[in-house]
């Protein structure tokens, strides 16, 4: 009769198996990850002349800076979103994307994605941004899909940090000790660093991968929310209590005669409706019953808090309005989930914390595999059984 295995076998053979088959892709979703999380301060750096200007009293009419920013786009281009500040240094941003979803790749997917920033009190473009081929929009869309298009990426994604999930779930079953004596202890929450290269590749995907297990479970679960549908659903309706999706109002906008533009009538009244919106967003009507439709940001960097508006594209009234504070559960909880992945809820203690413990996700794969390769050449003082 042969031995009996122990179940802790089992969980390292599961372990071996999901890793080898997922680690690639594991890899390169983490360490883009690392990478994109402080995108926002370095873009900011690199593009200071481009996002700030000296602050004036007055600024122009949006309906005349998009005119300017239009012109620097050119007509084929057609402007689709705008992005102003609060902060009186800080141009506005007025972009122009179009995306073609049978496309195989990004690059194939994206026809155009350019953004014009504009000087608003003087009305000069400052500079332009190609995010078609931006360093951090590569990252980004190679994190989010591999660099293919969205709806053939982005599933691979989502399945592969099921997977790792699963990983981290089987990993901390085996890193666990049969008894917490202090040997166990030492040699489960210390990486011994002068000890020979396998004993330390060996605590380094052992020790760290337990320190980084808890923020490292929370990006993978939010990044689930995006990749896979169904999980998504789990996660509103557990939130939310309820099994229906929120309502969407419907409005529209209708043909009148009204002074002045309307685009400049619904900024105005979004503004002083919440002058202490750190940044607003707008999207032009489209079509003949569009709306005006605008974001009110209560924070510079984050996109949980905000305020919804529709406006008249005909005479700028307000048509619609949806408070944050309405929203159920499940509706609060994954419009946070961009906010939680990247650690910009915690202010920049999140942001370090999703940094480092991405930057050790990505090592994981790495020093699995070593720890997998160099299994069956014995080094003195180091073992490889649970």
């Amino acid at each position: 009769m042969g031995k009996k295995r122990k179940p802790k076998y089992f969980v390292g053979k599961i372990h071996l198996w999901l890793g080898l088959t997922s680690g690639l892709v594991v890899f390169i979703v983490a360490i883009t990850g690392c990478i994109f999380v402080f995108q926002k301060e370095i873009a900011d750096l690199y593009y200071r002349k481009t996002f700030f200007v000296a602050p004036q009293q007055t600024t122009l009419p949006i309906s005349k800076l998009r005119v300017v920013a239009q012109e620097a786009l050119g007509p084929s281009q057609p402007l689709n979103n705008i992005t102003t500040y609060r902060d009186p240094a800080h141009a506005w941003e007025f972009m122009a994307y179009k995306m073609n979803d049978t496309a195989l790749t990004y690059f194939g997917a994206v026809e155009y994605f350019r953004s014009v920033f504009i000087n608003p009190y003087t009305g000069e473009v400052t500079g332009t941004r190609n995010y078609e081929t931006d360093f951090f929009s590569v990252v980004k869309y190679l994190h989010w899909s591999l660099l293919l298009n969205t709806p053939y990426g982005q599933p691979i994604v989502g399945w592969a940090t099921l997977i790792f999930v699963v990983m981290l779930v089987t990993g901390l079953i085996l890193w666990w000790p049969k008894k917490w004596n202090k040997a166990n202890r030492k040699s489960r929450l210390r990486v011994k660093t002068d000890a020979r290269i396998k004993r330390l590749i060996y605590d380094l995907h052992n020790v760290l991968g337990f320190y980084i297990f808890l923020p490292v479970l929370l990006i993978a679960l939010t990044g689930m929310v995006w990749a896979l549908a169904w999980f998504r659903a789990v996660v509103y309706v557990t939130a939310s209590g309820n099994t229906k999706a929120p309502v969407t109002a419907v409005v529209a906008s209708k043909p009148s005669v009204v002074s002045g533009n309307p685009l400049d009538i619904a900024y105005q009244a979004a503004v002083a409706k919440y002058p202490r919106a750190e940044r607003f967003n707008m999207t032009p009507a489209a079509g003949k019953e569009g709306t005006i439709y605008m974001l009110a940001y209560s924070d510079k960097e984050t996109y949980y808090d905000y305020e919804a508006l529709q406006f008249d594209q005909y005479n700028g009234k307000l048509l619609h309005s949806e408070k944050s504070s309405t929203k159920n559960g499940g509706e609060r909880l994954i419009g946070m989930n961009y906010d939680i992945h990247v650690g910009a809820i915690g202010g920049m203690a999140g942001k370090i914390i999703a940094f480092l413990a991405s930057l050790v996700a990505a090592s994981l794969p790495v020093t699995g595999f070593c720890i997998w390769w160099g299994r069956g050449r014995k080094v003195k003082g180091v073992s490889y059984k649970r």
